[in-house]
């Protein structure tokens, strides 16, 4: 079995502390030795997509330093640990089985006499069956006429991922004639959030899954309230209408109030669950489970990628290994990551609860205080819509902010126009091309208010086409990089205890249990 060590109890990471400031990348970008690095510093990720990190503060010797603290940390061994079923999960002692829900990874893992393997797929299966039904026309309303619209009812991780994951193939779909049906979302116990939705769409055509593994969430349940009430004032069944994702303990999971229930278990964490039925259901039904099939597919193609002890071959865990360097070493405090794809609009939101959720952890997997920082703050917008909004503070700005670009040669759809010479997809390429170089290279200039200092280091993912593989391979990219960061930094990844005390209390206000500092706020708001 792996040993789990502080990473500063690493001799690996003493001598990478050394190599502080130990690339200029100013200078190693600028000229003709820029254009060496791009071609050397790039490594194959899954289904045409590739990782370049010639921008970033790396070179041969801390490359070498980093694969030996790759090594001294065992982070290959600790990934086979966690897809074989190990405990991985310290604080709530619980398997971490996300990567068994693309069904290609490890061994059978059995809990309580269930191949959870068997159990994930069998789920997916449940879902494309369902799925080909409504689409058929054998599961439809009470007049008989076909279900057009599917709203997820669900929050945090019942919410960002499977809603970036349905924003990122929408206009796709629809160019490749594979969208089924409208998806929406209803997250925000914000009673506005839900009725905007209700008003947007035709509910007596519209299926709606609620989305608790615990079947409590209460902003789920409330929304979910909601949603039977304006059913029921439209003279329609709910139960006809709704649908459950939740695990087969829950309340919700023999209910009769549902339409059908689709199952998950502890295993799969919520910001780790699109590969799930969390996930599964409403892209099968608004896409096809084809369609969800080949996500699974691009994602189980990355995670064979980071099975590879070679950090030179591992994308996922090279990135990692990079972000740890940058954390814990060259101290930068955020990382911003920049998708040059409209259709990538969510998905900095869904990877800022992944990583923040993930790693904004102060004390090791036994529950010890760590003596080093650990995750850091994500954010992002897509380009180029951000280089009008923030990228002023990452290029001049105090402090330095390593990014994460992401870029495709070719649009999703194929509509486009040729003005002053080029295309809008030529400009959105030139454009990522050209912040790359800006924010290492700089630009020096009398009027420091016009200076540009560089030294900001980048990197960029590049793909032909975002597609439904290359979209899986994405996701999978970053979750594992989050779990590799994990390991280093010698956390547990996979619980989230930071979100329950706002909910106690929130409890209690609710329950006009409250006192001082509660009970002012409570009373201003006049709940």
């Amino acid at each position: 079995m792996a040993t789990w060590k502080n990473l500063d109890k690493l001799a690996a990471f003493d001598k990478l502390a050394g190599l502080k400031n130990h690339v200029d990348i100013k200078e190693a970008m600028t000229g003709e030795n820029g254009a060496v690095r791009v071609a050397k510093y790039s490594t194959p990720m899954a289904e045409g997509l590739s990782f370049n990190y010639a921008a970033k503060e790396v070179d041969d010797t801390v490359l070498a330093a980093l694969a030996d603290l790759a090594k001294e940390a065992e982070l290959t061994d600790k990934f086979a640990e966690l897809y074989n079923g190990a405990i991985i999960n310290t604080g709530e002692k619980r398997h971490v089985l996300h990567h068994l829900a693309r069904r290609q990874l490890g061994e059978d893992v059995i809990v309580d006499g269930v191949n959870k393997r068997d159990f994930y797929v069998s789920q997916q299966e449940k879902a494309a069956d369902f799925a080909k039904k409504v689409h058929a026309g054998e599961v439809t309303n009470e007049a008989g006429e076909k279900f057009t619209t599917v709203v997820q009812i669900g929050i945090g991780g019942s919410d960002l991922g499977p809603r970036a994951l349905y924003i990122a193939l929408e206009n796709w779909a629809k160019a490749n004639n594979t969208a089924k049906m409208e998806a929406k979302f209803i997250s925000n116990v914000d009673p506005d959030d839900a009725a905007a939705v209700l008003n947007s769409i035709d509910v007596a055509h519209s299926l709606f899954i609620v989305v608790s593994k615990s079947g409590t969430t209460l902003e789920t349940l409330t929304n979910a309230a909601f949603v039977k009430d304006a059913l029921t004032k439209e003279g329609l069944d709910p139960s006809k209408h709704m649908l459950a994702v939740t695990s087969e303990t829950s309340p919700l999971a023999k209910s009769d109030e549902y339409l059908e229930a689709f199952f998950m278990d502890d295993f799969i964490g919520g910001r780790f669950s699109s590969s799930s039925a969390v996930g599964g259901v409403v892209l099968s039904l608004a896409f096809g489970p084809d369609i969800f099939a080949r996500v699974l597919n691009g994602a189980a193609e990355e995670d064979k990628l980071a099975t590879n002890e070679n950090i030179l071959e591992n994308p996922d865990m090279l990135d990692a290994l990079i972000g740890v360097y940058e954390r814990n070493v060259q101290g930068y405090p955020s990382t911003t990551v920049l998708p040059y794809s409209q259709a990538l609009s969510r998905f900095p939101a869904h990877l800022q609860q992944c990583d923040m959720e993930s790693n904004g952890k102060s004390v090791n997997r036994f529950g010890e205080p760590v003596d080093y920082v650990t995750g850091p703050t994500i954010f992002g917008e897509p380009g180029t819509n951000g280089q009008h909004s923030f990228y002023q503070l990452l290029h001049q700005g105090t402090d330095i902010i390593p990014l994460q670009f992401v870029g495709f040669k070719d649009s999703q759809i194929g509509m486009d126009v040729e003005i002053e010479g080029s295309t809008s997809q030529k400009k959105l390429c030139a454009n990522v091309a050209a912040q790359i170089v800006a924010f290492a290279c700089g630009k020096d200039d009398e009027d420091l208010n016009k200076k540009f200092d560089g030294g900001r280091p980048s990197s960029i993912i590049i793909g032909k086409q975002l597609t439904p593989e290359s979209l899986g391979a994405l996701l999978a990219h970053f979750e594992n990089k989050i779990m590799f960061q994990g390991f280093l930094w010698n956390v547990n990844s996979f619980d989230q205890e930071g979100v329950q005390l706002g909910k106690v209390l929130a409890k209690r206000v609710l329950a006009h249990d409250t006192d001082g500092a509660l009970k002012a706020y409570s009373d201003l708001l006049e709940i």
